[in-house]
């Protein structure tokens, strides 16, 4: 499937990602046990953008992004990413849209302890069938893992298996990259290191959004969500999104 993109007028950078959701609702559990993670939510992010989602635990952060990637259904109203309209798609339908469309990154890395990180990329390409193996090594020297490629995971400190699940998150040039609290396990100097290969990484066009609890992150965003009980709180637009390297917690 083709990438959906527009063109910043500006920059000539083409623009990839962007999301609408109208209505949209998610619960968990049955009858007076139900539990309501996303009570209808209305959101617009713009191709290209970086999202920064804020909330306390339980506001609906994760689910919200789960329903971007595709990984679970919404219950209710509509759901539009990169384009794609993913209103009532069944489990196949999700699972084509996130192979064409979407990049994942994890708190806890989630990466093959008995792979390396050379294979822990091309595994994606293999899973997937996008992209190339041959691509893995450079993807690796382009997030500054170049003399690391044979080593394993056990092998790496934080801070270099995370950059070891950007790069795999990037070799299906997806058009969005999801990242779920990705420097929530790291220390401040290793997560801006990983911060900055992210903020990179939307600059060249690919939307990305992030959910966090740290609002210090806030700052290097286009867009800051703030979630609580399932809905959406806020919507503010910075003008002027900030560099990692002035991003301080």
């Amino acid at each position: 499937m083709a990438h959906t993109s527009t063109q910043d007028a500006g920059t000539g950078v083409t623009l990839r990602g962007g999301a609408k959701l109208r209505g949209v609702s998610k619960s968990y559990g049955d009858g007076e046990a139900s539990v309501a993670a996303l009570d209808g939510v209305d959101l617009d992010l713009g191709a290209g953008e970086l999202v920064v989602v804020l909330g306390p635990s339980g506001s609906g952060k994760t689910t919200l992004l789960n329903v971007l990637g595709g990984i679970e259904p919404a219950g209710g109203g509509s759901v539009e990413v990169a384009g794609v309209d993913l209103t009532g798609r069944r489990p196949r339908g999700l699972a084509g849209f996130r192979r064409d469309h979407i990049g994942f990154v994890f708190q806890f890395f989630n990466l093959v302890p008995t792979l390396t990180a050379r294979e822990n990329v091309e595994v994606m390409v293999e899973l997937t069938g996008r992209g190339e193996r041959r691509d893995a090594a450079g993807l690796l020297e382009s997030v500054g893992l170049g003399d690391r490629l044979d080593h394993f995971p056990a092998q790496l400190s934080g801070g270099q298996q995370q950059r070891v699940a950007i790069a795999r998150a990037l070799a299906t040039d997806p058009d969005l990259l999801l990242a779920d609290e990705p420097t929530g396990a790291l220390d401040v100097a290793t997560g801006k290191s990983v911060l900055r290969l992210l903020q990179r990484t939307n600059r060249e066009g690919r939307g990305v959004l992030m959910v966090t609890h740290n609002a210090a992150i806030a700052r290097m965003a286009h867009r800051v969500v703030t979630m609580r009980d399932g809905r959406v709180e806020s919507v503010e637009r910075n003008a002027a999104p900030a560099d990692v390297a002035d991003v301080d917690w």
